[in-house]
């Protein structure tokens, strides 16, 4: 990783930190009776606990490429978090991966139990909405509603959650390059996808610039969870923080499974490529972005 890189990512995850602690503290918002305390250090407990931040920080990037760098967007991007961390506090549970670890510490079912991990996850996913909502994250309320809804259909049946009941029925079952794509753009791609996109509509940006941002997202997300499947096959679980070697154990389908090791890695170039020619109208000012995306392929963890 870059210096320039590393410390956008420091910098960005650092007020994101700040702003969700800040959103998710003990102050009572306007028609809410309490805040247990047990359910909220669960939430805190599965939303502060790091991670690369990598969809909050498209959406800052997007949004700054574009000229917009307003501190409602960071409140966007806490919303979209919220919404990427519950995913992950539902997914480790023994009912679906079934995952002890997580960024290198216990899962939120294993450091409180299953029952407060749902609750946790719950309450994550409804506060999102609250958050989108705000009237600090855009002065007009017509971009709020839409960021609102397409967030919905990013994380909900047409999206992440969808693409994960996908998931959990394509395992020890043959798959097709096109149903494991569509697989891995809903589970994985749709969060990223939308973290683009919503950069870019915060920006008021030209509906072609949209739709260009929305494209880098697919391909981003696309090459995010193929680079998260060669880890899973190649990778140190004490590096990548998490148990490896998970998807051959289940049986899952995956691109890196269908193709093989060597085609896969040229797949993820050949992601990554596209994703720069996309960039290229906007020169110099997408440079972060690019190295985003490189860094995203090349990771470790």
């Amino acid at each position: 990783m870059s210096v320039a890189l590393k410390a956008v990512i420091t910098d960005t995850a650092q007020s994101l930190e700040e702003k969700l602690t800040s959103l998710l503290g003990e102050t009572l918002l306007s028609q809410e009776v309490a805040r247990p305390k047990r359910l909220q250090e669960a939430m805190n407990y599965a939303a502060l606990s790091g991670g690369k931040r990598l969809r909050p920080i498209l959406m800052v990037e997007a949004a700054r490429l574009l000229g917009h760098t307003q501190e409602g967007t960071l409140i966007a991007a806490s919303a979209l978090e919220c919404i990427h961390c519950y995913s992950l506090a539902h997914d480790d549970l023994p009912a679906m991966d079934d995952d002890d670890v997580r960024r290198g510490r216990p899962t939120t079912h294993k450091a409180f139990d299953e029952a407060t991990a749902i609750l946790a996850g719950d309450a994550l996913l409804t506060i999102a909405f609250d958050f989108i909502a705000d009237e600090r994250v855009h002065p007009d309320p017509a971009i709020r509603l839409r960021l609102s809804q397409e967030m919905a259909r990013a994380s909900g049946i047409g999206g992440m959650a969808g693409g994960q009941m996908l998931d959990l029925a394509s395992e020890h079952r043959d798959r097709t390059e096109a149903e494991i794509r569509q697989l891995q753009a809903m589970k994985t791609g749709a969060l990223i996808r939308f973290a683009c996109r919503a950069g870019a509509i915060l920006a008021s940006a030209s509906e072609d610039d949209i739709a260009r941002l929305t494209r880098f997202g697919e391909i981003i997300g696309l090459a995010f969870q193929l680079a998260d499947d060669l880890l899973d096959l190649t990778g140190d679980a004490q590096v990548v923080g998490k148990a490896t070697g998970k998807d051959a154990e289940a049986g899952k389908a995956t691109l890196v499974g269908l193709l093989g090791e060597e085609n896969a890695r040229q797949e993820l170039d050949r992601l990554i490529h596209e994703a720069d020619e996309l960039l290229e109208p906007y020169g110099d000012k997408a440079q972060t972005l690019k190295t985003l995306s490189r860094y995203i392929a090349d990771r470790e963890s």
